[in-house]
């Protein structure tokens, strides 16, 4: 999982502040994590980064094309802590979700409906499903 807050105070939108989770492999270290429990603490630690501003996260938007279904981003949102005022937002577009994510967010801020977004993207290859006629990786 990879998260970037993006921010802008009427200038264009900027990262302020980029994380992400260690790289594991499929139906390893990481097996018994679900997509939500990986971002979660990713986005508190971005939260945590630029609290400093004093400026609000005031959405979180996550790419996520293999996951469970509903709503990853909110599900992330409330576990990283930031509270039943934050919505979230799930992307699917498949390779292109995480990117997705951000330009959403870069959106958001540049038409002034937000000052502070947590945008990035988030899969388990672990738990995801497997793609029709292929594998998910897991196990190997």
């Amino acid at each position: 999982m990879a998260a970037d807050i993006v921010t802008g105070t009427g200038g264009p939108p900027v990262v302020v502040a980029a994380r992400r989770t260690p790289v594991g492999t499929a139906g390893h270290a990481f097996k018994a994590l679900t997509v939500d429990r990986l971002a979660a603490p990713v986005i508190a630690a971005v939260a945590g980064d630029v609290a400093h501003l004093g400026v609000p996260v005031e959405d979180v938007i996550l790419g996520n094309c293999m996951g469970p279904g509903g709503n990853v981003a909110r599900v992330s949102a409330l576990a990283a802590g930031l509270g039943h005022g934050v919505p979230g937002v799930t992307v699917d577009r498949q390779c292109g979700s995480g990117l997705a994510a951000i330009l959403l967010a870069g959106q958001a801020i540049r038409a002034g409906d937000a000052d502070l977004v947590v945008a990035g993207g988030a899969e388990s290859a672990s738990i995801s499903a497997a793609p029709p006629g292929g594998s998910s990786g897991a196990g190997r």
